[in-house]
């Protein structure tokens, strides 16, 4: 992972003011179990100081004794400890420690057992899509904020910016979770800062030497990888895999071949106001009868929906790939070392899979949604250091030490700009990213609560081939999609379990479309699930998806 900042921020102008943009929790569900009064006895105060607070001071200064929080991550790759220069200048400042809890398994079949057991740790941090995000608003095992915030720290709105917060309180007007990786609409198109990452790669040196091939249409993708096949199924001493495609190992589907393929084909999310059923669109099913035909023909293989993510990982580190439907931020750590020996061996976007009128592709470009909102669970026995913390965290203060650790130790004032020093810079385009954080723990080693508007004044300027990716995304980040991430329902409702059940089949079709003997046994294929489909209960989905975009739309207007 080189770089983790390359894989997470994809950032172009300007930076807004501070961070203003953290905050809130995702769907709409009501929360059926309250505690009694704004806060339980667990959140006992710790500090005499607590009955005078001040709006304008950051409450975490009211005490800095020792603290240590466990910290649920959603997220089974992540390796780094609380234990580098940065993360031990944030404790001598605060008093908080995080002992991070990284599942080994499926995150999502951990947490379900935490909610079983009713322990779950202090602060946790769930990717908005899964099951059991609506479940832990539900459950009353969970803090509302700004309850939190009104008796520990009035500073958390400050913060967590008043636009976060209306878009994700809940119908009983509280907010539960404040997300990391957030963005407006309106602040994307005014500064270009944006979250998009989803690109069509392709190995530079190959698709340079077969002529920079047009893969936008069926007929060129195919030619591509014809010409790939009878020259270049090895090359330079490795064997050259044709395609991968992002998601595929997933059980329910693929990322890569829907939302990331969806996008580049530019099909809409809805049409006059209402949603769009944008698997059922003709451009999307003649590009899965590419992909069928592509592999009938033996141009390419199913490798990505059994490869795991180590197998994947080291392909990517040896450039193996020749054309990829990734998120550039899956490919930013391999760059350096891939191209250390011939500058060439890197990857770069362009143009691939596009509509019949070879529309620009407009990808998704990041939200209010954010990533891994954060929680703080019940079972915190020190909720008002935890709510302080992530005050402290959000602030342009909290932002600033988590990204460039301590002044005169890893950054500086130079040339009248807060920044990295050179060396640790150096170290950061030079070395693993496992290397660099456990030397610094700056950048992005710790990105629980980061802000990307707010770290992007920081962050030092990107290697050609990695600013390229960026630059393409960018381009063509499509502003009006922030919204749309959260239209699928989920948890125990009847439309929840119908979309769940859904999932699961169009898991088990996709790679027998992919896989079938002709066009119409594709067809047939396809009748079946949407009649499936329909029976599961799509209308409910759909219907619930309905009043979600139009929630979402008011939300926007106001």
């Amino acid at each position: 992972m080189s770089n983790v900042l390359k894989r997470f921020i994809c950032l172009k102008l300007a930076v807004l003011l501070t961070a203003a943009l953290l905050a809130g929790c995702a769907q709409s569900a009501p929360k059926k179990n309250q505690t009694e009064g704004p806060v339980s006895e667990k959140a006992a105060k710790t500090s005499e100081d607590n009955k005078v607070l001040d709006p304008d001071v950051p409450g975490w200064k009211l005490d800095t004794s020792p603290v240590t929080f466990k910290w649920f991550l959603d997220a089974n790759w992540y390796k780094y400890e609380w234990n580098t220069p940065v993360s031990r200048y944030v404790t001598e400042k605060t008093g908080v420690t995080i002992n991070f809890d990284v599942p080994t398994g499926n995150p999502n079949d951990k947490l379900t057992t935490l909610i079983a057991s009713n322990s779950l740790p202090d602060i946790l941090s769930v990717g908005f899509w899964q099951p059991n995000f609506k479940k832990l608003m539900e459950s009353g095992m969970v803090y509302a904020l700004n309850e939190l915030a009104d008796e520990y720290d009035p500073y958390f709105y400050k913060v967590a910016g008043d636009a976060t917060l209306k878009w994700y309180k809940q119908p009983d007007g509280n907010t539960y979770c404040m997300p990391n990786e957030a963005y407006t609409a309106a602040q994307m198109e005014e500064t270009g800062v944006t979250n998009a990452n989803q690109t069509f790669l392709v190995r530079k040196d190959i698709y340079e030497e077969i002529g920079r091939p047009d893969m936008r249409t069926p007929e060129g993708f195919i030619n591509a990888l014809q010409m790939l096949k009878e020259s270049y199924s090895t090359y330079k001493g490795r064997t050259i895999y044709p395609l991968y495609v992002q998601g595929g190992n997933s059980t329910v589907g693929c990322y890569g071949l829907e939302e990331m393929l969806m996008n580049f084909l530019a099909i809409p999310y809805e049409k006059d106001g209402k949603v769009y059923d944008r698997y059922a669109d003709p451009e999307y099913i003649r590009w899965l009868k590419t992909f069928r035909r592509a592999y009938e023909m033996n141009l390419i293989t199913m490798e990505f929906f059994v490869d795991t993510a180590p197998q994947v990982e080291q392909k990517i580190n040896n450039a193996d790939y020749f054309c990829m439907i990734q998120e550039w931020t899956g490919v930013a750590a391999s760059i350096p070392s891939m191209s250390k020996d011939d500058p060439d061996i890197v990857y770069m976007a362009v143009d691939g899979p596009s509509n019949s009128r070879l529309e620009p592709a407009r990808v998704y470009a990041g939200s209010m949604t954010g990533w891994l909102p954060v929680f703080i669970s019940k079972n915190c026995s020190k909720a008002d250091r935890a709510i302080r913390f992530l005050s402290y965290w959000a602030s342009e203060e909290g932002q600033r030490d988590f990204f460039l650790g301590r002044k005169g130790e890893t950054w500086d004032n130079i040339d009248g700009k807060d920044q990295l020093k050179p060396a640790v810079v150096n170290d950061l385009n030079t070395l693993s990213f496992d290397d660099f954080a456990a030397k610094y723990g700056a950048a992005d080693t710790y990105w629980m609560l980061r802000n990307p508007v707010s770290v992007y004044k920081w962050r030092p300027f990107k290697i050609p081939a990695l600013q390229q990716m960026v630059d393409w995304a960018n381009e063509h980040a499509d502003f009006s999609s922030g919204y749309v991430k959260e239209l699928n329902p989920s948890g125990n409702s009847p439309e929840g379990i119908a979309f769940s059940k859904i999932r699961s089949v169009w898991g088990q079709t996709l790679p027998k479309l992919l896989t079938a003997g002709s066009d119409e046994e594709f067809d047939k294929l396809w009748d079946d699930f949407i009649e499936k489909r329909d029976e599961l209960g799509f209308d409910i989905v759909q219907e619930y998806m309905q009043k979600q975009l139009e929630v979402f739309k008011e939300k926007l207007e106001n």
